[in-house]
């Protein structure tokens, strides 16, 4: 009987630990088409604001690619490293108001987060211009 309720508590704070991270930490992004992983984002928070930063490109020969369809500041800077997703702020239960760059076209869009409401290992990317808009989900890394 012991045995049983030291794993129901195991197992109901590995639950709770993993919703009070909220969107904050790493994510692994996959491919549309394949499936598969592709980079590690890390979402956190600075000065109010939410935003992500590419930590590793998975695919080792992609690692050195370059920014080179992005404007600005961006222009030409390596993706790995790369702050994709700036500006979030709360909004209930999603981050929003922020944008996020795509490094391949170089394309900004407006963006919104939010965990997924059956599971809180997955992550809801919404980029989006007017009425139109694509969402990815990422996965939480361990």
């Amino acid at each position: 009987m012991k045995k049983l309720i030291l794993c129901l508590l195991c197992v109901v704070s590995i639950n709770l630990s993993t919703q009070a991270q909220g969107v904050f930490g790493k994510w692994k992004t996959v491919n549309d088409e394949t499936g598969k992983p592709t980079s590690i984002i890390e979402i956190y928070e600075d000065g109010g604001e939410v935003h992500g930063k590419v930590l590793r490109i998975l695919k080792e020969e992609d690692r050195d690619k370059r920014c080179i369809n992005c404007d600005g500041a961006l222009k030409d800077k390596k993706i790995e490293g790369l702050v994709v997703m700036r500006g979030l702020e709360k909004d209930g239960d999603e981050y929003s108001g922020g944008l996020v760059t795509d490094p391949k076209s170089g394309k900004e869009y407006k963006c919104k987060i939010w965990l997924d409401k059956e599971n809180p290992d997955l992550l809801n990317i919404r980029g989006y211009i007017a009425f139109f808009y694509r969402t990815q989900t990422w996965q939480r890394a361990k």
